[in-house]
């Protein structure tokens, strides 16, 4: 690799093709001690999206038919009412107390005597009050119609087949370049390596897609921009609930008991020579049937009976409808010369003097890690690692063939 002589302001390592700098074609910003060589710039391309029309707009006119439902309602039989429903009055059994024998007095001879008397006193008499019963409701739930029934109009796409067509894009030409004639040949002066020729650059073409309008998926109908297909939509219920009256407020009665307390006082049982001995009065339990609650009467709603029927319903009116076909277009690609390469572009080359053992298996390598295969890491710049080389170039848009700083920098090696 070292026998490799370098050829600075010159022509270095170009393997595809080159041309010979004439007199006044030099760098302009040369700096002494570096190398320079001009070799292939690809030409550069932009591709070019443009919009052709295959079949201009137009118009239909179609016949719509009407369009029908089948509608199921709920209709009123018999009217909700109310009707009056007699309530029984209410009775509880009462045990009280009845005299049978009235307290009656006795006069019995005996002394003088006092004894401490317990009595009972009424404070408060028994008495009545009327209390207030309200009325009570419970909760009823029923069936109610939200949304009525209807219909919606369900989209898709039509569908499309890709076909393809081959364009022209560039008609074949010829040029002249010099190339190597030798790859072999290790002379220092390049004039004994290369030969002018002629050579065919063939046409370009290019494939292009283009949409085919097939129609639409079975079930739906072809409107002329999309498929329409129309969906039922059945009526939405939901719950209601309302309070229903059980029985309405009335009045009952409360008996409030009397209220006693004790006292005690010194009480003269009889007198020196006789007494007045009290006899009480007898009494005996008995049950009575005593009024809870009145009787009365209470509302009891009857609610309102339904049944369904079920009809045709004209959703819309049959009509004349004009359908606009839009233009049939396609897309087409086609790639447009935005600047032309060649042998126009000076660039910085690493000199023979410079490309070392060391700098040779460095750029092996980075071509490895990047995919290119160098062949054997030997230190030799030989043809296998020219080919990767060239191919790395190729792939980044870089200038082929030479070994520039620009391709340096890319493979990310240092010298």
């Amino acid at each position: 690799m070292k026998k490799i002589e370098a050829l600075c302001l010159g022509i270095f390592l170009c393997s595809t093709a080159i041309t010979v700098a004439q007199p006044g074609d030099m760098p302009t910003d040369a700096e002494p001690g570096k190398c320079y060589a001009k070799c292939l710039i690809a030409d550069q391309y932009e591709n070019v999206t443009e919009t052709v029309v295959v079949r201009p707009a137009s118009m239909r006119t179609e016949t719509v038919p009407a369009k029908y439902e089948t509608v199921t309602e709920r209709v009123m039989v018999k009217e909700a009412s109310n009707k009056i429903v007699p309530v029984p009055a209410k009775y509880e059994t009462v045990t009280e107390r009845v005299l049978v024998k009235e307290a009656s007095t006795r006069i019995v001879p005996i002394a003088a005597r006092y004894e401490t008397v317990t009595e009972q006193v009424v404070v408060k008499e028994a008495s009545s009050v009327i209390e207030s019963v309200p009325a009570r409701y419970e909760a009823v739930s029923e069936e109610v119609m939200v949304k009525e029934a209807s219909s919606t109009i369900e989209t898709v796409p039509a569908r499309y087949e890709i076909q393809q067509e081959t364009i022209e894009i560039s008609p074949a030409t010829t040029q002249w370049v010099k190339k190597k004639a030798d790859p072999s040949c290790l002379s220092a002066d390049p004039e004994d390596c290369l030969v002018w020729c002629l050579v065919e650059v063939p046409a370009k073409y290019q494939t292009v897609e283009k949409r085919i309008r097939v129609g639409c998926p079975d079930g739906y109908e072809d409107n002329g921009d999309d498929c329409t297909k129309e969906q039922p939509v059945p009526a939405e219920y939901g719950n209601r609930t309302y309070r229903k009256l059980i029985s309405p407020a009335s009045t009952r009665v409360v008996e409030i008991p009397a209220e006693y307390k004790e006292r005690k006082y010194q009480k003269l049982a009889s007198a020196a020579t006789t007494k007045v001995e009290e006899i009480p009065a007898r009494y005996e339990e008995r049950e009575v049937r005593k009024l809870v609650s009145p009787a009365s009467t209470k509302v009891v709603e009857i609610p309102a009976e339904y049944t369904e029927r079920t009809y045709r319903k004209l959703v819309t009116p049959a009509a004349i409808k004009t359908i606009d076909i839009p233009a049939e277009t396609k897309t087409v690609t086609t790639r447009k010369l935005v600047k032309k390469g060649g042998f126009s572009e000076w660039r910085e080359v690493v000199c023979a003097a410079d490309i070392t053992d060391e700098l040779v298996r460095k750029v092996q390598v980075a071509l490895r890690d990047m995919g290119f295969d160098p062949g054997p890491n030997d230190n030799i710049f030989g043809v296998r690692t020219k080919a990767a080389l060239r191919k790395f170039q190729q792939s980044k848009n870089l200038p082929i063939g030479s070994l520039d700083v620009e391709t340096l920098d890319a493979l990310q090696v240092k010298y």
